[in-house]
């Protein structure tokens, strides 16, 4: 019986390309694995990675019930494909904080506190000297380029940079700030993409002290990209916030002012406010120095909620 190999519900580039890495491993050790996606809709980041490398789209998985899984970058129920209860989660892969995903049995957990999935898997390739294909050692170092916004995130440590210094020799790829910038212009891209889209490029929903958060990020080279369309974004916004969550956060980061505008729709702003010590006007807030989600998002809205 194969193992689904699969990243969580809004896929980046880390969750596809660590899908595809870490198939490639436990087929490597000898279990059948797929690499899987849980949206055929893949942002244009992640479409651009696969033709670059010459890698084909992950099967599409949105069922999980009686299915063998390996999960990578991720370990939340909310996070997973439908009925992940009635699936058998055989190993996880991340590098997020441990979710509420249980498990009946003892299983391989490989998780560390660095900037991407992909940098956890680089490391279990070289303990386990098993030799990385040159096209999937591309996809990875994009995926870490990706996560730590070139090295600029405060996810990013020194074992994602050392990473990456492996997958440069590995892929044949010098110039990663040339490549950053080409998936920059790629994953900032709205021209004609629906509201609906740009919410969901990049969004995942957590469960704070009993009350539904989702929280989404769009990565842009300048807010003025989305200055045409904010009203559109917050309608649409509160279309997704109305279907039954308590907030919801959208971070338009601006990757070269190094900050993120917090568009936020919420039954208690209150809260929200309270968790970055800022004021909302017009449903809006700016963080400066906000670049993740991972590590500056989420951890004071957990606290905030009393989660």
């Amino acid at each position: 019986m194969s193992v689904y190999v699969v990243g969580h519900s809004s896929p980046d580039t880390d969750s596809v390309a660590g899908a595809i890495a870490f198939a490639h491993y436990l087929k490597a050790t000898g279990t059948e694995a797929i690499p899987t996606v849980q949206s055929d809709k893949l942002n244009p980041e992640s479409k651009l990675v696969l033709e670059k490398f010459g890698l084909s789209q992950p099967e599409l998985l949105n069922d999980a019930a009686g299915k063998d899984l390996a999960l990578v970058d991720f370990s939340d129920i909310a996070q997973a494909p439908a009925n992940i209860k009635d699936a058998n989660v055989v190993a996880i892969v991340d590098h997020h904080k441990i979710g509420d995903i249980t498990t009946n049995s003892p299983i391989f957990f490989y998780a560390k506190p660095v900037g991407c999935a992909c940098t956890v898997l680089n490391e279990m390739y070289k303990n386990s000297k098993i030799d990385l294909p040159k096209n999937i050692a591309g996809a990875m170092l994009c995926a870490i380029l990706s996560d730590t916004v070139n090295f600029k995130s405060p996810t990013c440590t020194d074992e994602d940079k050392a990473a990456v210094e492996d997958l440069k020799v590995t892929s044949g790829i010098s110039d990663t700030d040339g490549v950053f910038m080409e998936m920059l212009k790629a994953k900032s891209s709205i021209a004609g993409v629906p509201i609906k889209d740009l919410i969901f490029r990049d969004y995942k929903d957590f469960d704070m002290g009993g009350k539904k958060i989702g929280i989404c990020q769009l990565e842009l080279a300048t807010l003025d990209q989305v200055a045409s369309i904010r009203a559109e974004l917050i309608q649409g916004l509160e279309a997704v916030k109305a279907e039954g969550r308590h907030s919801l956060i959208m971070m338009l980061t601006d990757v070269v002012k190094e900050g993120s505008d917090l568009l936020v729709l919420s039954d208690e702003p209150a809260i929200i406010e309270k968790a970055f010590n800022g004021k909302i006007s017009n449903k809006s807030m700016w963080i400066d120095g906000m670049m993740s989600r991972k590590k500056q998002t989420i951890p004071p809205l957990l606290r905030a909620f009393g989660a």
